[in-house]
């Protein structure tokens, strides 16, 4: 069991939706401090072991910042994510660059940065050659394994996916980037997402450590480094259990000492790419309540919507909800959740068991540290809200709300002639 907690106390919380406009997303910063190091201390035994943290997660500077410090790097897969990792001091190898029909552009920067790409297709070593004048001294493959594999439930058949190369095209990217002149060489796969079965990613392991002999086998090139990549999933529900960074690292380091140490194999650097299992469980998007409305159904109105948060509505995921103040009442109503976008599918849950409700009441959705707010977008015109992160008993604003003058920037009230 899961227990879903708050940030702060309810009063505390009440407090603060009165002082700042909702809705907003929270941060509590302490507690992400807190997961990086346990997630650290479960990999001590990996030598330089790093966390790339996937930016795409929660673009935030100052969360990368914060990470940053506790050693973590950045999973970056486009242009603003690179700039982003740049800006809070992040490169070099501590970046690694992972993405799909990437533009040239793209290439060059992560190039400049030093970081780690990470090709997804075997034509990607002509593409970088072509956009960076040559390959970099060190290069990391995507592996997709193909039928060798069942994804889990939400990344799917690895079959079907457009990610990676295939395990005939691997042997092959590694003979052409060492004819190439490459000195050093990684080897990635993504094969889960919000998994919570921890045997799935130490089985990930397995096959990673394995592909490290034979690679070397059939090529003779000594792997430097894997990347497990992310998946290691969040309990949305009450009911889920989390996978223990401890487990994971034990599991993971009796592998390690069975396919690499004891086999005279090089000494391997393992990281991670999570995102989601990083913040997810510690961000909080606060709400209030603006019509409680009776149709066919019971209905909760509230001034947040899907362009907030639109996992509910694009994969029919369930969060946590807690009434402020009403805590300890029994929940017994059932409502449906909504927001104010023309879309019905904008809810945030359906037919959900919760204390009767009243306008004015405040609404905690839980688990929106992740997929939250970078999902973000602005059909009807709705404004991106604030962030804030809750540091050392204080809450810092992170990033300010959007206004009318950001939402038409970019358009052109005098149209131009092309």
């Amino acid at each position: 069991m899961t227990a879903k907690n708050l940030p702060l106390s309810s009063d505390k919380m009440l407090a603060l939706a009165a002082k700042l406009p909702t809705p907003f997303h929270l941060y509590d910063g302490d507690a992400i401090e807190r997961n990086a190091e346990e997630m650290k201390s479960a990999f001590s035994w990996a030598p330089e072991f790093v966390n790339f943290f996937a930016v795409k997660a929660l673009p935030n500077v100052n969360i990368l910042r914060l990470l940053a410090k506790h050693g973590f790097g950045a999973d970056c897969s486009s242009l603003p994510e690179l700039l982003m990792a740049e800006e809070a001091g992040i490169s070099g190898n501590k970046i690694m660059f992972t993405s799909n029909d990437t533009p040239d552009e793209e290439f060059r920067k992560a190039f400049e940065l030093g970081a780690i790409l990470n090709l997804d297709d075997i034509t990607h070593i002509e593409a970088v050659k072509r956009a960076c004048g040559r390959l970099p001294e060190t290069i990391s493959f995507r592996f997709n394994p193909g039928p060798e594999r069942t994804g889990n439930a939400i990344i799917g058949n690895p079959v079907e996916a457009k990610y990676g190369v295939t395990r005939a095209q691997l042997f092959d990217c590694y003979r052409i980037a060492k004819e190439e002149g490459v000195k050093k060489f990684y080897l990635h796969t993504m094969v889960a997402s919000n998994e919570l079965n921890g045997d799935y990613i130490v089985e990930t392991a397995r096959m990673l450590f394995s592909l490290v002999a034979e690679i070397k086998e059939r090529t003779g090139v000594e792997i430097e480094a894997v990347d497990l990549g992310g998946g290691v999933g969040i309990p949305y529900k009450e009911e889920q259990n989390r996978i223990e960074w401890s487990y994971l690292g034990s599991e993971i380091g009796k592998l390690y000492e069975e396919m690499i140490v004891n086999k005279g194999l090089k000494p391997l650097l393992v990281s991670f790419e999570c995102g989601r299992v990083i913040t997810g469980p510690y961000g909080y998007l606060v709400t209030k309540v603006r019509h409680v409305t009776e149709k066919y159904k019971n209905y909760v109105g509230v001034d947040a919507c899907m362009a907030d948060l639109m996992r509910p509505a694009l994969y029919g995921s369930y969060h946590h909800i807690t009434v402020l103040g009403k805590e300890n009442d029994a929940k017994d109503h059932v409502y449906d959740v909504t927001g104010s976008l023309c879309e019905n599918n904008d809810k945030f849950a359906i037919d959900r068991p919760l204390p009767a409700i009243s306008v004015g009441d405040v609404l905690v959705i839980h688990d929106t540290g992740a997929h939250g707010f970078a999902m973000g977008f602005n059909y009807n015109g709705k404004m991106r809200h604030a962030e804030y992160l809750l540091s050392e008993g204080k809450v810092l604003k992170i990033r300010r709300e959007e206004t009318y003058e950001d939402y038409v920037r970019t358009q052109l009230f005098n149209p131009e002639e092309v």
